[in-house]
């Protein structure tokens, strides 16, 4: 936005400003000449990238292949689980039995994955945990008192913990993934994994998970907050549409279905209507 549209009120005057303009330094397509992102030729500058090093370019204006191949080997390994039981991926298989399209599965499927107790919020919260409590220490604050004010504050701890059970399996296998690219050693690595020894001898009793591994991960390579939620967006996706063409190979409307009886509710007596 430019400084004259700052300044603007925000009635009729605003609008007019805009009417017709979009100025962006973002990108555009030059009908039958070029394609630009941010700057660079997409056909001549970025036609080398990988996806998903366009993409991380896309979202950072960087180019950083290290980032794209962590990006793609921790999706694999912690969030693309073909299982139709899983939040996002129920939704998905939902939609394959009600004969929807795959666009508005794959649609529904990441917009769950938008949660407060799992998804891209707990991911997102994982890396901002780990900037706080790298700032702390850095201050002398020992990881004691850093994670008993974290559980005081929030009543957790971001990225240590898990539904079900305790211990994650998806940690030692991203372990074997980040040290074969040599991104296993890193300052916040070593700091999720020395939060997660205090924990384990709590009485909570807690272990890290996959979110602070991969939060650990990326801010070892400076990632900002809402960098990594943006390329987190599309991790959920190799679990997402697998489900979805499974559920259409099935008879419609056939996914889970609930017999009443087995609902439990309690009878409303009957309500008087007045006049």
């Amino acid at each position: 936005m430019t400084e004259k549209s700052t300044n603007l009120t925000n009635g009729p005057e605003r609008l007019k400003f805009f009417e017709d303009n979009w100025q962006t330094e973002m990108g555009a397509w030059f009908p039958g000449e070029r394609v630009v992102l941010r700057g660079k030729d997409v056909f001549t500058e970025l036609n080398e990238c990988s996806w998903m090093e366009y993409i991380v370019y896309a979202i950072t204006g960087k180019n950083n292949p290290k980032l794209a191949t962590i990006i793609e080997g921790l999706s694999l390994l912690s969030t693309s689980y073909p299982d139709p039981r899983l939040w996002n991926n129920r939704i998905a298989a939902l939609a394959g039995t009600a004969r929807s399209t795959g666009a508005l599965a794959l649609a529904a499927g990441i917009a769950v994955s938008e949660a407060t107790i799992y998804g891209l919020r707990p991911i997102k919260g994982a890396l901002d945990f780990l900037y706080r409590a790298s700032d702390q220490k850095d201050h002398g604050i020992p990881i004691e008192e850093i994670v008993k004010d974290e559980l005081k504050a929030n009543r957790s701890v971001s990225g240590y913990g898990r539904p079900l059970i305790n211990a994650d399996e998806r940690i030692a296998p991203a372990m074997r993934f980040l040290k074969s690219i040599k991104a296993d050693s890193g300052k916040f690595v070593k700091l999720a994994f020395e939060i997660e020894d205090y924990l384990k001898n709590t009485r909570y009793k807690y272990q890290m998970n996959i979110a602070a591994l991969n939060a650990a991960t990326v801010a070892d390579l400076g990632v900002s907050l809402n960098e990594y939620y943006y390329t987190s967006t599309l991790a959920f996706i190799g679990g997402i549409l697998p489900c979805h063409l499974d559920a259409q190979t099935k008879p419609e409307g056939t996914f889970f279905p609930l017999s009443v009886d087995r609902i439990k509710s309690m009878p409303c007596a009957n309500r008087e209507w007045s006049n």
